[in-house]
Order: structure tokens, then C-alpha cells, then sequence
């Protein structure tokens, strides 16, 4: 603020008055030198605001992601990886998720590679597994190899990688949305590294790209004593509501999710809190509807060998795991299956998940289904559905911890978003 000192008589007060003059002089001049470069930024950003709005043009036609559902006409998909995969460090989740019989694999051999021969054999499988898909008409991409024995540390701990076996663990297609979960094994932080050469193809050609926020993997995200020590512990605690991972930030693997247009079902899971479910769900909304539903299950993780839907009204559901919320889809006008017994062998190792793989089948539509070649009688009861089965053997690759739902991420299936529960 300029101040005046008032000042009497002749000259001194003409001194004054030419002072003063000179010094509005100056502010006025500087005011409008101001205004003239705000006015010049502000073109420049309305001419820069313009050439970005050339440069976003809408989601393009030929966008190659859109998959609302698990059925439609399956035209583009990833399919994992086996290639150096490594057994994840033998931490507090991992015993968690895993049977006790294989404690002891994991402390002898975490952080280092799987059994040479049996992972020669897997890496087989789904090579020839990915020739069927292509002979189905399908394109298939695969994620890049990586050396996940590198050991990494961040601020809250240090582990070794796992691999990129399984791409519907890490991915959710929502329409032309890719969703990258955030994951909630430390051994998988950095499994995102695998796909994003295919995921800044797939935002080149117009599809949505979101990573939910990064978990800090800190010890507060898992209960340091979860108490597990045989199946009878696993199963009241399920029943408690007590899992390994805590509420303290949001984490989820994708493949606790299912989708059916509108309608995404999923459960809270050992590796799937509420507040990921909330994430989810506020991102989604209000185009799409998640519901939380729950099993009698002493190991929740992953739903897609637990209920998956495989049609419009259709839906699989293990018989050793029943669904609670199941009226909802009688109600419905759904078809509840249950799936037969699997026939894996007792001393088949599976490391990382249930012999109930058998029912995680791929649907290449709503008439042709990929099932284990070995799984016989799930064969039949996909035939007396009316539905053709492409039969492929991964029995190794079914050690690592997936089947075909797990082992896939649907990229673009043809069709549209279409409500199933109106």
C-alpha cells in the first residue's frame, strides 16, 4: 500500500504531488503489463486446453478391450506365464491360504524356483493350450517373462517375486475398463511389471486403464498370529468372519470377483478385505452393481472354483462350498449346477490350490467350454447342457495354483452390457 505524507507549502507540496504521480505512474503501468501476461497465459491455455481435447478424442470404435460377462463370444485373451516361476517366501498369508501338507515345500524352497521338471512340463501345457485357443479363433497375448527370484525391498518389507501364471488374479476387464487389483501376497507386489506392455497397448488403442491404490504391504495389513493349525481352525474361523488380512488398507486380487453385465459378485476372501470391495464398488458405480456373497469355505481365495458363472441364468457351484446368498439367484430364474467330484489324484501335488480346479473352466461362448481333458465326468455335464467341450490337459500347470479361468484374463468378448437380475 502506497502511503502519502501530507506536506505543506509551495514547492515541497509541488515535490509531493510530482512524487506521488510518478509512483502511480509505475503501479498503473505494472497493473496493466500484469493483466496483459495473464491475458496472454490465459490464451496459451485455452489454445493448449484445445489441442488436449484434440488429443483425448473419445474411446475409438476398434477399441480392443470390452468384456462384460464370462459367456459372450471370446474374440482376444491373455493367458499366463510359467516361465520362472518362483515359490513365494513362506510369510504369514501365504501360510494362510495354503494346507498344511505343504508347509514344509515352502520353508524348504521359498524364493526359489518350482520343481525344474514339473515346471518344464506346465510351461508345455499351456503352450499347447494357447495353439487350441488360436485354433478356436481366439487371439492370445502373453505377458513378458521376468526373473522373479530377484529379491526387492520397499519400506515396509523384502520378498521375492512368484510369477505371471495367472492373469485373472491381477486383472478385471469391465467393459473397456482394465483394472489392475492391487494384490495382497507380498511375494506378488510387483507382478504388474509382467503385463504392461500388453495393458499401454491395450490404453493405446482406447481402452480405460486404473490401478487401484497400491497396498503398503505392512505388517499391520495381516493378523501376525492368525491361528491356523488344521482344517477344523480354518473352518470357524471362516465362519467368524476372521481373516488373514486386517482392514487396514484396501486390498483385493481380481479373481474374487465375477462378472454377469450389471451384477459383479464377489467374496471377502484371505486376500480380499472390505475395503477393497468398497474401493470397487465406488469406482464402479453407478453403472455396476457389486454384491459381497459368501460360502461355507475354511480357505476362501479366488471365487472362480467356488461359483462361476459359465451363462446367462447359469451358474456353477461347488457342492462342498455352498453359496449362502444362493436364493438370490433362484429368485433370479438362475439355474444352480453342481459340479461333479474332480478326479485328480490324491498324490497329484497342488501347491496352491483344491482339486475342485476342475470346475474353473473357460467359456469360449455360451455352447463351447475349455475343460481338463482328464476331468471326465465334468465332460459329461457340460454335454448334457448342450454345451461342446474343447479338452486340454494342464495337470502340471493345475500345480501352480490355476486352472483355465485363472490361467486367462478375457481381453474383448462380443457383446454387450445387458442386465441379468431386473
Amino acid at each position: 500500500m502506497l502511503r502519502v505524507r501530507c506536506l505543506r507549502g509551495g514547492s515541497r507540496g509541488a515535490e509531493a504531488a510530482h512524487y506521488i504521480g510518478s509512483r502511480l505512474q509505475r503501479v498503473f503501468t505494472g497493473w496493466v503489463q500484469r493483466t496483459f501476461q495473464s491475458t496472454q497465459a490465459a490464451t496459451a491455455s485455452q489454445n493448449t486446453c484445445a489441442a488436449d481435447d484434440k488429443a483425448t478424442s473419445p474411446v475409438p470404435k476398434d477399441c480392443l478391450v470390452c468384456s462384460y460377462n464370462e459367456w459372450d463370444p471370446l474374440e482376444e485373451v491373455i493367458v499366463g506365464r510359467a516361465e520362472n516361476a518362483c515359490v513365494p517366501p513362506f510369510s504369514v498369508e501365504v501360510k494362510a491360504n495354503t494346507y498344511e501338507k505343504y508347509w514344509g515345500f515352502y520353508q524348504k524352497f521359498g524364493g526359489q524356483s518350482f520343481p525344474k521338471d514339473h515346471l518344464k512340463k506346465a510351461i508345455a501345457e499351456i503352450e499347447e493350450m494357447c495353439n487350441i485357443l488360436k485354433g478356436e479363433g481366439v487371439i492370445v497375448k502373453r505377458p513378458d517373462p521376468i526373473d522373479w527370484s530377484v529379491k526387492y525391498k520397499t519400506p515396509d518389507f523384502e520378498s521375492t517375486g512368484m510369477y505371471a501364471a495367472m492373469p485373472r488374479d491381477i486383472l478385471l476387464v469391465v467393459g473397456n475398463e482394465i483394472i489392475e487389483a492391487p494384490m495382497a501376497w507380498r511375494a506378488r507386489f510387483f507382478e504388474y511389471r509382467a503385463y504392461r506392455r500388453l495393458i499401454k497397448d491395450y490404453f493405446n488403442s482406447g481402452a480405460k486403464w486404473t490401478t487401484a491404490p497400491k497396498p503398503t504391504m505392512a505388517d499391520e495389513l495381516y493378523d501376525q498370529n492368525y491361528p491356523i493349525h488344521s482344517v477344523e481352525d480354518r473352518h470357524k474361523l471362516a465362519a467368524q468372519g476372521k481373516f488373514v488380512t486386517t482392514e487396514f488398507e484396501p486390498c483385493f486380487d481380481a479373481a474374487d470377483f465375477i462378472r454377469a453385465g450389471r451384477d459383479i459378485f464377489v467374496q471377502r476372501s484371505q486376500v480380499t478385505n472390505y475395503m477393497g470391495i468398497e474401493w470397487m464398488r465406488r469406482h464402479l458405480a453407478p453403472d455396476y452393481r457389486v454384491h459381497i456373497i459368501s460360502f461355507k469355505d475354511p480357505n476362501p481365495m479366488h471365487i472362480d472354483a467356488t461359483f462361476n458363472i459359465i451363462g446367462p441364468g447359469l451358474v456353477l457351484s461347488n457342492p462342498d462350498r455352498p453359496c449362502h446368498q444362493i436364493e438370490l439367484f433362484k429368485k433370479a430364474g438362475w439355474t444352480v449346477i453342481q459340479p461333479p467330484v474332480p478326479l485328480i489324484p490324491d498324490d497329484h501335488p497342488l501347491w496352491m490350490s483344491s482339486k475342485w480346479l476342475s470346475m474353473n473352466v473357460l467359456m469360449l461362448d455360451e455352447k463351447r467350454v475349455m475343460v481338463d481333458a482328464n476331468e471326465t465326468s465334468t465332460q459329461k455335464m457340460f454335454e448334457k447342457l448342450g454345451i461342446s467341450t474343447i479338452k486340454v490337459n494342464i495337470r502340471h500347470a493345475n500345480s501352480l495354483g490355476g486352472g483355465f479361468h485363472c490361467w486367462t484374463c478375457d481381453i474383448r468378448r462380443r457383446g454387450t452390457l445387458q442386465s441379468y437380475f431386473d
